[in-house]
């Protein structure tokens, strides 16, 4: 038999989930937005050739390093530490389907597991998110590379 005590606790729960559904929600949107420029034979993905490009997709103190990378780089008239797509871990793709998993770490952060095949070969990435306030961006990119975890900030420490 329900009784008022159990309403407020259900009350309550409802509160407490409900914003941490909702930010999971909108940083799987965000990943998702992503994910869909790789899916297919003709897919462009995302174009990381431009200042406010990788600034939409990425957290202000990473995206000043890699754009800091990349201008350094064509001065030099060579390619940049990122020399592939950090979103698919390869410069070459075809992508049918990708299964995203995103769960809350902390309030205004998250993490999204994307699986996929990319030419037949099984791929697993991990980025961490964080919630500004344009929006959701990207804190880190992990990749399994020879059996070892290898990130996207790693890149631009060396």
């Amino acid at each position: 038999m329900f009784t008022r005590r159990h309403l407020l606790l259900g009350a309550a729960g409802a509160l407490v989930a409900g914003p941490a559904l909702a930010a999971a929600d909108s940083a799987r949107a965000f990943v998702t937005a992503i994910y869909a420029t790789y899916k297919g034979k003709d897919s462009k993905g995302v174009i990381l050739d431009k200042a406010a490009t990788i600034r939409r997709y990425f957290e202000p103190t990473l995206a000043a390093a890699m754009i800091k990378d990349q201008n350094a780089a064509a001065k030099r008239g060579e390619v940049g530490a990122l020399d592939g797509d950090p979103f698919i871990d390869a410069q070459d793709w075809d992508i049918k389907a990708f299964d995203i998993a995103v769960a809350e770490s902390a309030p205004g952060k998250a993490t999204a597991t994307v699986k996929f095949a990319n030419l037949g070969t099984p791929k697993t990435v991990v980025l961490d998110l964080v919630k500004l306030k344009g929006g959701w961006r990207i804190n880190e990119i992990t990749w399994q590379r020879d059996g070892k975890n290898e990130t996207l900030r790693a890149l631009f420490r060396q």
